[in-house]
């Protein structure tokens, strides 16, 4: 079975022959952009033996002057060629995975992430405090940044793509409905756009912070879940977060532990302790990008794991 049939068979209900397993980390500078960033990604893709192609996104916002709410108005607007850089990545990746019989997904940063390029976390928060519809008017024009570059991405053949939410931590908006109003409608706009195609990765992304609880998330789509297992005081199972949200789990790993830091015995038994306790349509992978520095041995062994794992084994 080749790794574009095993990933589909998974989403779709199937077993697969083995479990899929991928850790996704940044690049250095010099192979983020051109011919040097899609020889870079096919390089860590055949060194750790993962099972699909994800491509990582590294342009950021055209610089605006945002003071005040009202600014927001003023939020940049970008046209095609200015996501031609990535756009090109995405393409020579598609073509490349042909002949690896490979889905290819890129990264996309929701609208509220976006926003954060522009201005710092905290003048963000304090801006949708004060006056959440002034900012409104600035993530609708982000939002249709992003979709601009999702369905360039779809004409050059991308399977799918791994969606990044941010904005719903507990510590940003407590006792408010800003998520709720004018957050997450944004994300469900790229949702809305991506919707026909064949794997989607739904990513609740804890960078900034974790989350009380997952339920806002719920109603998202997306073919596979992956998330932190630690939500509000409770260290959830991937079993308990693949039957909420009804689909594969992705994660398992911690990205900040013995991935990063353990050798690759230690990576090993770790992996097989979370194939163990993990659901039967799963991928294994980590809570989120794994540090840069992460030796790719250390991704090799426990992917390795995933793939020479049976259930009842």
């Amino acid at each position: 079975m080749n790794k574009r049939n095993a990933i589909l068979n998974l989403i779709n209900g199937s077993q697969p022959d083995y479990t899929p397993a991928a850790f996704f980390l940044h690049f250095d500078q010099t192979c983020q952009q051109g011919q040097a960033a899609i020889e870079k990604h096919l390089e860590f893709f055949h060194a750790t033996g993962m099972d699909f192609i994800k491509i990582q996104y590294e342009q950021v916002a055209p610089p605006t002057p945002i003071r005040a709410p009202k600014d927001w108005a003023q939020a940049p607007s970008v046209n095609l060629a200015f996501f031609e850089p990535t756009i090109q990545v995405v393409a020579g990746l598609v073509k490349a995975a042909k002949a690896e019989e490979a889905p290819v997904v890129l990264t996309v940063y929701s609208p509220f992430m976006w926003a954060k390029q522009l201005v710092a976390a905290e003048v963000l928060e304090e801006h949708l405090r004060e006056n959440p519809e002034a900012v409104q008017k600035g993530l609708e024009i982000l939002t249709e940044n992003v979709i601009t570059l999702l369905r360039a991405c779809k004409r050059v053949g991308v399977d799918g793509f791994y969606v990044s939410t941010q904005g719903g931590e507990a510590s940003r908006f407590p006792g408010t409905d800003i998520f709720q109003k004018y957050i997450k409608p944004t994300d469900l706009a790229l949702w809305a756009e991506i919707a026909d195609c064949p794997f989607n990765i739904l990513h609740v992304c804890d960078y900034h912070s974790g989350y009380a609880d997952l339920n806002t998330f719920l109603d998202y789509p997306g073919h596979v879940i992956n998330c932190n297992l630690e939500v509000g005081e409770e260290r959830l199972t991937s079993v308990k977060v693949s039957q909420m949200f009804k689909r594969p789990f992705m994660g398992g790993m911690e990205r900040l532990g013995t991935l990063a830091t353990g050798t690759t015995d230690e990576v090993r038994q770790a992996a097989a302790e979370t194939l163990a306790a993990a659901p039967q349509n799963f991928i294994l992978g980590a809570d989120c990008t794994v540090p840069a520095e992460t030796p790719w041995e250390n991704l090799k062994a426990a992917i390795d794991a995933a793939h020479s794992f049976h259930k009842g084994h």
